[in-house]
């Protein structure tokens, strides 16, 4: 999993949690906000072969939901090309509804058309808790010029929300990163925003979710229901600080793959241990 501006932006996700700045600016929200501790939650994530060395999506996509709902995470599956990569989250999540018929997943969908989207948004019915657009992954230049991915606009995105409304399910947009977002979000107020860079891996501006969320949570949090934030949170100290911005839950990308790769399901349920505090 690479980044763009040779890995500037995942860098800088990674040590803007750490930066004095974003300490002290974190502590003067948490005075106004009385924060409470995130919910942490699997990050979307495909490309097993491409991205994390799997031979197969499948067993990819098995693996890593199967050992995130064994280590106590919340639930994310995203979508790709070709199909098998969203259909393979699908199928994961079912069989993890198995063991417990009430497990649902956050579903997030590329920003094809629209009428793409709702076909996704229906095959995804039955495993999802919440079902959303992944705005920022049209920056990803191969994979728009290849399925015709779409800069969607307000008109477009609360259409969206309207039948994610009508049908009973929380309507989220991830990838709000830049000032013509945040513009978007005043008008749109979807039930979930998510801060997000695509992990430094897209060309959707220079610098870090940590940076972005602390110069805009006032303003995004009057834009939704729930603030959500990924990119560089490694410990329980970053959920914290992304806490005092008011953010309710947050998104573990990279981090979860590692350990799947190093020691299976005991490595992400101490990773999930790390980040919650309770080693």
């Amino acid at each position: 999993m690479g980044g763009v501006y040779s890995n500037a932006n995942f860098q800088q996700n990674y040590d803007d949690w750490r930066s004095p700045e974003l300490q002290t600016a974190a502590k003067n929200a948490a005075n106004n906000n009385n924060p409470l501790f995130p919910v942490i939650r699997l990050a979307p994530m495909t490309g097993g072969v491409e991205n994390a060395g799997y031979h197969d999506e499948v067993q990819f996509y098995d693996d890593l939901i199967s050992a995130s709902y064994e280590a106590g995470f919340q639930l994310s599956i995203g979508d790709g090309t070709p199909d098998i990569k969203l259909q393979a989250g699908i199928n994961a999540v079912r069989a993890q509804q198995i063991k417990d018929s009430s497990l649902r997943a956050a579903v997030f969908i590329k920003p094809y058309p629209d009428e793409k989207i709702l076909e996704r948004f229906e095959w995804a019915s039955s495993v999802a808790s919440h079902l959303g657009i992944d705005i920022d992954s049209y920056n990803i230049v191969t994979m728009r010029n290849l399925v015709r991915l779409e800069h969607k606009t307000e008109t477009q995105l609360k259409a969206l929300h309207k039948q994610c409304g009508d049908a009973g399910v929380p309507f989220m947009i991830k990838g709000v990163f830049t000032a013509g977002d945040l513009e978007m979000m005043s008008q749109v107020k979807p039930d979930i925003i998510v801060v997000s860079n695509h992990g430094g891996r897209v060309e959707n501006g220079r610098g870090s979710t940590a940076s972005y969320l602390a110069n805009h949570y006032k303003k995004l949090r009057n834009c939704c229901g729930e603030l959500w934030v990924d990119g560089g949170l490694r410990t329980y100290t970053d959920i914290q600080t992304a806490a005092c911005f008011g953010v309710s839950q947050v998104m573990i990308g990279r981090p979860a793959i590692t350990a799947l790769c190093r020691g299976g399901t005991a490595q992400v349920q101490e990773l999930y241990r790390e980040l919650s505090g309770k080693k």
